[in-house]
């Protein structure tokens, strides 16, 4: 898309955003935390609205995630084609995902629909940023809902001890990114359910509150 067109829908998108926003949306999120350059407090399904009236393209999704707007980082996600998004690209994005309504959009949008995505959740959940573990985790969450069954290619042995591991962290971020992981990839199959239930046995009888909790989560996330 040459820089002039990309300039005219930028600006036609901007438009659509200043007539969605919704501002004491954008007010709660700033309450709690949740700060942007700018935000428009549209909500996600008139955002996959907007979406819908573009055409995906690399050049305008680099351009809108790079902008600390939370409307455009989200439309990024949705406007970019995976198939000219390369594995670097992945690299920087992930570094990119300031919160966690910006990795479930991206995870959701972009990244499961990679090619490469398995590997991704391979590295990711290997990284020593638990940002980006985080979105490991949450990047196999997805491919478990997408795929059902079939993710002979993810080593899960290694990824639920990691989970494990972080199941124990004092981020809460990680916490609930690998709690969530072990949810949908006990879903799979009653297999993978026992898996995930012998994973964390020791749990059971623990006497920290939260490790206890935990057990109890999954055991009646899979009616054990």
């Amino acid at each position: 898309m040459e820089n002039k067109s990309i300039d005219s829908v930028l600006r036609n998108i901007r438009a659509d955003l200043r007539m969605s926003m919704n501002g004491m949306t954008a007010a709660s999120m700033r309450a709690k935390g949740i700060e942007y350059r700018m935000n428009f407090g549209v909500d996600i399904p008139r955002l996959q609205q907007i979406a819908a009236r573009y055409v995906p393209d690399i050049v305008l999704a680099e351009i809108m995630w790079k902008e600390d707007v939370r409307e455009l980082k989200i439309l990024a996600t949705m406007l970019c084609p995976p198939a000219r998004f390369s594995k670097e690209d992945a690299g920087r994005w992930v570094k990119g995902t300031a919160n966690q309504e910006i990795r479930e959009q991206v995870c959701k949008n972009l990244f499961q629909e990679l090619s490469y995505a398995d590997e991704l959740v391979q590295e990711w959940t290997g990284s020593g940023d638990e940002t980006i573990r985080a979105t490991g985790y949450w990047l196999l969450a997805r491919l478990c809902i997408i795929r059902s069954g079939s993710l002979v290619r993810i080593r899960f042995e290694g990824l639920l001890e990691k989970a494990k591991a972080d199941l124990k962290s004092e981020s809460l971020l990680l916490r609930q990114s690998a709690l969530n992981m072990l949810k949908f990839s006990g879903r799979i199959s009653p297999d993978n359910a026992e898996r995930v239930m012998q994973l964390v046995t020791d749990f059971k009888g623990s006497t920290n509150p939260q490790e206890k909790e935990i057990f109890d989560l999954l055991s009646f996330e899979f009616e054990l």
